[in-house]
Parts: C-alpha cells; structure tokens; sequence
C-alpha cells in the first residue's frame, strides 16, 4: 500500500517535472515572469509534497495503533488458553495423585 502511494507521488513529481521543462520551452512569458512562475509551481509542489507525506504518516500511525490492538487481543486470548490447559493439566494431576 505505502509502495503504491509512493509510485503516485513519484509519478507526480516527474510529470510535475516534465511539465515545467515543456513549460519553459514554450513560454509566452518573459524569462523573470517565467522564473517566478516556477518557483512559485515549485513551492506549491513542496506543499502538495509535505501534505501527502504527513498524509501517509498519519496513516502508518494508524495502522501501527490497529496492529498494536490486535496483538494485545490476540495476546490475551493466548494466555487465557494457556491458563486453562495449566488448569486443566493440573486437575488431570491432583486426579491421578488421588487415585494412586
């Protein structure tokens, strides 16, 4: 899943690439008015960048949380079945110590 966002993202950032190059080339514009234009394309990118990033951290977070959950559960559920085979295993043993 974390691969598929980061393809996106990759993705993103060589079309971004890509389209300011062409951009360039075929500018209308006057060379500062073109450089302004870029940077401000490239602090937009960064924005996008850094959102998508704390996005994806949020995320992971998330599913770290659930996964610690689900441990805890599954945890508890295997001690539980421990303690009855002790049990169990006790009382089978008190029973043939009686007997005997």
């Amino acid at each position: 899943m974390a691969d598929n966002v980061g393809s996106k993202i990759s993705f993103f950032l060589v079309g971004l690439g890509v389209g300011a190059l062409v951009g360039v080339l075929f500018a209308p514009r006057s060379g500062e008015e073109t450089r302004d234009l870029i940077a401000q394309k490239a602090d937009e990118s960064k924005e996008f960048a850094t959102r998508k990033a704390r996005e994806l951290r949020e995320r992971a977070d998330d599913l770290i949380e659930r996964g610690k959950d689900v441990a805890a559960r599954k945890k508890e559920s295997i001690s539980a079945a421990v303690d009855a085979g002790r049990e169990a295993y006790l009382r089978e043993a008190s029973g043939r110590a009686e007997r005997s």
